[in-house]
């Protein structure tokens, strides 16, 4: 998936609809690479979001909330105090390029009229976002180029702002049929048509271009010598002919098994997928890139925020493999325990025929009768010369006793090990359900109260409070709670539940504590149903089929002494296998909150 030219056109032609002349109220920094600038237009509030990250980089209208750090970055900082208040006036993109220019009518320090831009350039894993004077001249960006990370081209506070170096191709809204005619002439018959189209015209994704091929020839691999020109060519000029007039179809394609992974999008519709995959068309290409990036921006905000706790957990999980695997190597050698009391044993019953000084000795063991050769196998003992015979029995036992107890307590330890690491794996799957700071500080305070947080420099605990969880309503009226994490976990089980309600939880898998509510009734079965899908969604099995969970009533869970937060035992269940729907479980979802 690619944000070019087309796309961006398409959000342009949109601000310049919606929001030219809006005023902005505030700006935000919700993540490292991420500026939402909040407006005041005519119709209402819109929040113009402007992402830069290498993965997720476009800018559009978003509707998403999203929380912001409580100390806002410099850079924000910086746009705060030259744009508050200041009006949107223009935006445009030059040529045909990956970057788009919002112009804006403010005041200087000096209370004086004057004109600041943002330079938007939303190019993969070069894009960035440049604050710049009337002059073009850069005040700031958000990610700052010099000598050693760019010999082509710097971006740094003072110096004139320059496009990026341009690429040797076509700008595609100026292409006569003749130059289009004339560039096929000169170009390679070999050559794919889609590759000519994406490598011979500026700003054209490798899906637009397959688009373009396709419309022309029912096929996306075509050869360029077996391409009919004029065919090609009204196929072609239709889409940027739309583009000039401003007429957009935005998008989304998405695999039929799995809607919510998108595939593809576009500024224009897709048709080269025909029945293989589904389509979504929508009104805004803004809607569009919220519906298709929400889930990827929320999980690269969470893993931004959430750096300290990913390093901190991967540690303990390499420390806790290789501590198991040290351990079980050395319960294998423990294992060598019963040939030691042999030893003892043949030594003890032959020690009339050793004596002091011998380094070894051949003795018959007359307790073990190979059938195989029909006679008692001879053993050969290592002696220390400098002990007795009897000291030398002794020394043999010695060993075999600290096997046996070395054993026990390795296989204690070991299992101790283990029940750590399914608790850090645990706390990894909450992680992936994190959805808010508020989530990830109720994290690192579980982390804090179960010894690992001493690791984390920059950590001091708080006071705890009443945890917030996700909520949902079954068909039949009951409240459903659902953990995220194991603080949350804890609370709904041992605190918000009654010894009467329902409890649900993905049989041997990491996954969330999910209680029903009952109030003293008894659910119907499609409540338990839809209890349980809950719980399989919220879990690492969240995709399987036929998942099976386990519920019982609150009263038979048991919380163990001293064991981690969101432990519990239980052996009064039943158990259920459901298939979870995302677009079902997602209608019954109320909200996030506190109980």
């Amino acid at each position: 998936m690619a944000f070019d030219a087309g796309m961006l056109a398409a959000v342009i032609s949109e601000i310049r609809e919606k929001a030219l002349g809006a005023r902005i109220e505030k700006v935000f920094q919700p993540g490292k690479e991420e500026i939402i600038l909040q407006m005041r237009a005519f119709e209402g509030g819109k929040r113009l979001m402007i992402n830069v990250a290498s993965g997720n980089s476009r800018i559009g209208f978003s509707e998403h909330s999203m929380e912001n750090p409580q100390n806002p970055p410099m850079f924000c900082m910086l746009l705060r105090k030259h744009l508050n208040g200041a009006k949107l006036t223009g935006i445009r993109q030059p040529g045909f390029e990956r970057v788009a220019i919002l112009e804006f009518e403010t005041r200087d320090e000096m209370g004086f009229p004057c004109t600041r831009s943002l330079v938007a350039e939303i190019m993969g894993k070069y894009s960035n976002l440049i604050f710049v004077d009337e002059n073009m001249k850069i005040l700031s960006a958000l990610k700052i180029v010099d000598f050693t990370t760019s010999s082509l081209r710097q971006v740094l506070p003072g110096m004139k702002y320059e496009l990026p170096p341009a690429q040797d191709k076509t700008n595609p809204l100026d292409v006569t049929e003749e130059k289009f005619g004339s560039m096929i002439d000169t170009a390679s018959k070999d050559l794919r048509t889609d590759k000519f189209i994406s490598n011979g015209f500026l700003g054209i994704s490798a899906a637009l271009a397959r688009e373009i091929v396709f419309r022309a020839t029912r096929f996306t691999d075509t050869p360029l010598e077996y391409c009919d020109r004029e065919r090609l060519w009204k196929s072609f000029s239709e889409i940027f002919d739309n583009i000039k007039n401003n007429r957009f179809s935005p998008c989304i394609v998405c695999d039929p098994e799995n809607s919510d992974k998108p595939v593809e999008y576009c500024f224009t519709e897709l048709t080269q997928y025909g029945s293989k995959m589904k389509l979504k068309m929508f009104e805004s290409a803004s809607e569009m890139l919220d519906v298709c990036f929400e889930s990827r921006d929320r999980e690269t905000r969470v893993h931004q925020r959430a750096a300290d706790i990913l390093k901190l957990l991967t540690n303990a999980e390499t420390r806790l493999h290789k501590k198991i695997e040290l351990q079980k190597g050395e319960l294998a050698e423990c294992e060598k325990g019963a040939e030691y009391k042999r030893m003892g044993d043949l030594i003890v019953s032959n020690i009339y025929l050793l004596e002091r000084g011998m380094k070894s000795a051949q003795i018959t063991d007359y307790s073990t009768y190979d059938e195989n050769t029909g006679s008692y196998p001879v053993v050969t003992i290592t002696l220390d010369e400098r002990l007795s015979p009897s000291a030398n029995a002794q020394r043999y036992f010695k060993k075999y006793n600290k096997s046996k107890v070395a054993k026990t307590e390795l296989a204690k330890q070991i299992a101790i090990a283990e029940s750590e690491l399914e608790y850090i794996y645990t706390v990894f799957d909450a992680l992936t359900r994190a959805e808010t700071v508020s989530d990830l500080a109720e994290i690192r305070e579980e982390l804090y109260h179960s010894g690992y947080a001493s690791k984390m420099r920059t950590y001091t605990s708080h006071k705890q409070s009443a945890p917030s969880v996700t909520k949902y309503r079954t068909s039949g009226g009951y409240t459903v709670l659902c953990g995220r994490n194991n603080m949350q976990n804890e609370y709904i089980t041992h605190k918000a539940a009654d010894k009467n309600d329902y409890w649900f939880h993905v049989k041997n898998a990491p996954g969330s504590h999910v209680v029903m509510l009952c109030g003293g009734e008894e659910p119907s079965e499609r409540d338990f149903t839809e209890a349980a899908e809950i719980a399989a969604y919220n879990s690492k099995v969240e995709a399987s089929e036929k998942t099976a969970v386990d519920y019982t009533k609150i009263r038979f869970i048991k919380k163990p002494p001293a064991s981690k937060p969101g432990y519990v035992i239980y052996h009064t269940y039943w158990t259920a296998y459901v298939t979870p729907d995302k677009e079902k479980i997602e209608s019954l979802r109320l909200s996030s909150g506190k109980i």
